[in-house]
């Protein structure tokens, strides 16, 4: 019987070594992420069906009520989901291998790359870098605090590819990197010039567009509604409870919403994230990229919360540099109005010390919307 075995293991060149064996017993990987607590760890195993479990020591345990995985099954990755608990995305090592090659025939791979691995394996960012590398034999640095003297020292050591997330890329000097691949729902503008938008989700495991334009393989469209549908080899199998919610013709609705111009994808956000406000609809981005522009503005996360007058409010969090004032809610909302409509202009802010976000940047909607702060309206 193939099981599916849970590597609960750093990053790292043991977690490949584990990850190789694994594969050699037709048995698929569960990576844990190791930022859970033993009781989240507990429940994921348990609600993914894992028969085994590797901890850091090697020790291999067998678990109860597990379940079997299928002929060709390689890994399961459970989403990060902001809200809910995780589903279990499987896929093959078909699946795999069009996602590595699609990527690096993109990106040039080859032996002689070195690539710095510093995502949570647990999660598909982390996991492409492992897979990349080891599909391409190329050197592999790990680190786990994402700070510049670790950047900076794995530059020395000859790391010349990476993948981030935004939040990550905004702090951080990675001009000496050949390529940075960053990853996000939504188009993500003002890069470096060495750094390169990627559109994937845990589905299409990782990247299928990079600077908006589809990578070989991968077939990208939009439908009448608005929706980016996927198909190519890439596509998970199903999800670990049987469920595929791919068409019979191989396309998979993404829940992102976007436009293809001139063969150049632009997304615009998932489906839920559209606010209609007093009948008008407001993209978060687009809000978000206007009140960063405030000087005294560090980060900002917006969102329509429930309201008698709008039906729904553009409301906005948002974290002031130490030294400043925070600005009041009319000097926000005329910022806004020099760029963006009038209905785009929030009509709540909310003034926080942090924006709660998961190893992937994406903001924990229920914990933000429970944040207490000052709040201007």
């Amino acid at each position: 019987m193939r099981s599916l075995v849970a590597l609960d293991v750093k990053p790292g060149h043991k977690f490949l070594e584990l990850l190789n064996t694994i594969w050699e017993d037709n048995d698929a990987v569960l990576p844990i992420d190791q930022r859970l607590p033993h009781s989240a760890k507990q429940r994921l195993v348990s609600d993914l069906g894992a028969s085994w479990i590797i901890s850091t020591d090697g020790e291999k345990n067998k678990l109860d009520n597990g379940f079997q995985v299928d002929e060709g099954d390689a890994i399961v990755i459970a989403t990060s989901g902001t809200t809910g608990n995780p589903k279990g995305v499987v896929h093959t090592h078909l699946s795999i291998t069009a996602s590595v090659i699609a990527g690096g025939s993109r990106l040039g791979c080859s032996t002689h790359d070195h690539w710095l691995a510093c995502l949570p394996v647990a999660h598909v960012g982390g996991m492409s870098v492992f897979l990349r590398a080891r599909h391409y034999e190329s050197q592999l640095s790990v680190i786990s605090d994402l700070e510049q003297s670790s950047i900076d020292n794995a530059v020395k050591a000859g790391a010349d590819l990476l993948s981030l997330v935004p939040t990550a890329l905004q702090r951080l000097n990675v001009s000496s990197f050949r390529a940075v691949l960053v990853g996000g729902s939504a188009t993500i503008s003002d890069l470096p010039v060495n750094a390169i938008s990627t559109y994937g989700l845990t589905e299409t495991m990782g990247g299928v567009a990079y600077n908006g334009v589809a990578l070989d393989g991968a077939e990208i469209r939009v439908t009448n509604s608005g929706e980016i549908e996927v198909r190519g080899d890439m596509l998970f199998r199903a999800y670990r409870d049987g469920t595929n919610p791919k068409d019979r013709s191989g396309w998979f609705s993404t829940g992102d919403l976007g436009e293809i111009v001139n063969g150049v994808l632009t997304v615009h956000g998932r489906r839920d994230d559209l606010i209609n406000t007093g009948g008008y609809k407001v993209w978060p981005k687009i809000v978000e990229d206007s009140i960063k522009q405030i000087h005294e503005v560090t980060d900002c996360v917006v969102i329509g919360l429930p309201d008698e007058k709008w039906g729904t409010a553009v409301c906005a969090w948002i974290i002031i540099q130490d030294s400043c004032r925070a600005p009041n809610l009319d000097d926000l909302r005329r910022h806004v109005k020099k760029s963006l409509p009038d209905y785009c202009a929030p009509q709540k802010i909310f003034i926080v010390k942090q924006i709660p976000r998961t190893a992937l940047g994406k903001v924990r909607t229920s914990e933000l919307i429970n944040l207490t702060g000052q709040q201007h309206e």
